[in-house]
């Protein structure tokens, strides 16, 4: 559910003011993660290595309250759920974007994500709750290693994303560069700093 709030009554209240005019507010952060617990974890039980990385970034995400608010044209919602957007390749080789809603329970998430990415990428079709949830969207691009990614910004979707490419796997540890884009009107450099150093913590005890 998402409801109307006052940007003054945020604490975003400045930003709103700062930003909210601005032709490109987005703000991108990249941080190479150690993510050889993921895939450790991954290649144990056979849940996908992407699926994992959604988890980890939702839990990350859910600590932190201005996940929770977007910034649209002259307005300030607030969410009261988040959910993770990956986007999948569909059977006749386009792409299709999906929304998993965000939950604590991995088995559940793991469970909604086989089942909604498979039914976008069978009917070529988007499954989007943007207007019932907080999405966080993803993008993996795993057919190379990447330093980092900059989005694209296209002014009607000014949610966060998390991109990342294809993991590299090293003598004693294997590593993921990631990149977090964010609109600056929504939270701070701190807050996405907070978010990675989040996830990192969060592979790190999965």
């Amino acid at each position: 559910m998402k409801t109307v709030v006052s940007p003054q009554e945020t604490p975003r209240a400045a930003s709103f003011e700062l930003w909210m005019s601005s032709p490109m507010p987005m703000v991108t952060l990249v941080k190479t993660l150690n993510v050889s617990r993921l895939l450790k974890v991954s290649k144990r039980t056979g849940m996908k290595f992407s699926m994992l990385m959604c988890w980890c970034i939702g839990k990350a995400a859910s600590r932190i309250d201005e996940f929770y608010m977007l910034p649209t044209e002259d307005k300030m919602y607030r969410f009261d759920r988040l959910a993770v957007g990956p986007v999948v390749v569909n059977c006749k080789g386009g792409i299709n974007y999906c929304d998993i809603p965000y939950d604590e329970d991995l088995e559940k998430f793991n469970a909604d994500y086989l089942d909604i990415c498979s039914r976008a990428a069978a009917n070529c079709q988007n499954l989007c709750l943007d207007d019932q949830l907080m999405v966080i969207g993803t993008s993996a691009i795993v057919q190379t290693e990447l330093d980092c990614i900059v989005n694209q910004y296209a002014k009607g979707f000014n949610n966060p994303m998390v991109m990342w490419g294809k993991y590299h796997k090293g003598l004693c540890k294997t590593t993921l560069p990631v990149s977090v884009q964010f609109h600056h009107v929504q939270m701070d450099g701190a807050h996405a700093a907070r978010f990675l150093e989040g996830l990192q913590q969060t592979i790190n005890s999965l």
